[in-house]
């Protein structure tokens, strides 16, 4: 069969796995999808990245064997998810052609979908890799409203157990991910399986951005029923249109009424205008986000000071900075800069600077952060003695076409 030149078969096929996957559970959506991909000559297979975002694995198929995991640093399939662009790989002796495409719910990273080529199909042709690409989106877009009606998508990004607190706070926050036409928010949470009171929030709306991050004193389940009920409460003022200082009340409130034997939550909350680059922002006993321009950090962000949240700290001011087009923001959580190796010495606010300059402006800014992650948990002397969050905050229309899978970028 030819499909290069023909842009129907594509039409029948995205109607078709629309069709396959009206009723479809979670863990037969991987079937369906290679079925709606047989027709056009390719045999499709769905990888998801785990968890902490190490390794990309196989969604397993009735009837056929599951393929071994994929690392994400050194290999073809990895470096698709790092950057989010295609990359064909030519039929070469008794391996047919093939081609691997980012796995994205929008911007936000989900994994690769792998395509193998049958018969006469080209997938040289610009058209019909147009048409894979296609294809694939919606892929992507089905996994995502797929996953919270059943367990099977979930375990596969998973290689051991989850904690209580972590499945709490996994199910309360956005994606990882967000991206529009005037800013990208990202954001990492480790160690995944084991999070105690960290955690992050973001809410778009007209010309406003809001984000958060928070760090709830203590572990385990006490420390997550306190970031939840943070988020809550804030969530909850913020949908009521109160400002940031009524937020930051809202979850002292919260937290003296339904957990009065919590110490306390370190946050930061910010609402940035879009559209005028204004940041304003109220900082409740946190470590000082950091200014990123052009490569180079500016400062940090000092302003805004008050008392964590649940302690009360009525009178604050917000902080305020104008942005200038392109400028990042890094937020982080203590967990990052309070990492020490076997000599005590901790990774540090001048190493976590130094390693975002370095990556600024030449990596996506989900993988910006996952680097920056992975880094501060190998300095670790042993297992992470606490959560360490980091949310990248850019107000750039640059850094949303560096975050679309056509970008042209070397």
């Amino acid at each position: 069969m030819s499909t290069a030149i023909d842009p129907w078969p594509w039409r029948a096929a995205l109607a078709d796995l629309l069709q396959r996957t009206r009723l479809a559970q979670p863990d037969e959506l991987a079937d369906e999808v290679a079925a709606a991909a047989g027709p056009l000559g390719l045999a499709a297979t769905i990888y998801l990245v785990d968890q902490e975002q190490r390794t990309l694995r196989a969604v397993p198929r009735a009837g056929v064997a599951t393929a071994d995991p994929l690392a994400v640093e050194g290999t073809v399939a990895g470096r698709v998810f790092m950057t989010v662009r295609p990359a064909p790989v030519p039929a070469g002796g008794s391996e047919p052609a093939r081609l691997w495409l980012p796995l994205l719910d929008g911007t936000e990273r989900l994994g690769a979908l792998e395509l193998v080529a049958h018969g006469d199909v080209r997938l040289g042709d610009e058209a019909f890799v147009a048409g894979c690409d296609l294809f694939g989106q919606l892929v992507g877009h089905l996994i995502a409203t797929k996953v919270p009606y059943g367990d099977a998508l979930l375990k596969v990004r998973r290689v051991r157990r989850m904690s209580e607190a972590s499945e709490l706070l996994w199910r309360l926050m956005p994606p990882m991910t967000f991206v529009s036409r005037r800013a990208v928010v990202s954001a990492i949470l480790e160690p995944c399986y084991e999070v105690g009171g960290d955690g992050f929030d973001y809410a778009a709306d007209g010309d406003t951005l809001y984000f958060a991050i928070f760090d709830t004193a203590g572990h385990h389940l006490r420390a997550g029923l306190g970031t939840a009920v943070v988020l809550s409460a804030i969530r909850a003022a913020r949908r009521a249109d109160e400002r940031l200082e009524a937020m930051a009340a809202a979850a002292d409130r919260a937290l003296e009424e339904y957990l009065p034997e919590l110490r306390f939550t370190t946050a930061v909350l910010a609402e940035l205008d879009l559209e005028r680059g204004r940041l304003r922002y109220i900082n409740a006993g946190h470590p000082p986000p950091l200014l990123l321009r052009e490569g180079r950090l500016v400062r940090g962000l000092t302003g805004g000071r008050r008392l964590p949240l649940g302690l009360g700290d009525k009178g604050v001011e917000a902080g305020e900075v104008t942005l200038e087009r392109g400028d990042r923001i890094l937020l982080y959580t203590d967990g990052v800069v309070e990492a020490r190796d076997r000599d005590g010495t901790s990774f540090g606010v001048a190493r976590l600077a130094g390693l975002a300059q370095r990556d600024a402006g030449r990596l996506p800014a989900p993988e910006t952060l996952r680097r920056l992650c992975h880094q501060a948990l190998s300095h670790y002397d042993g297992p992470p003695s606490d959560d360490a969050t980091l949310m990248l905050v850019e107000w750039s229309y640059d850094a949303v076409r560096a975050m679309l899978p056509t970008a042209g970028r070397d």
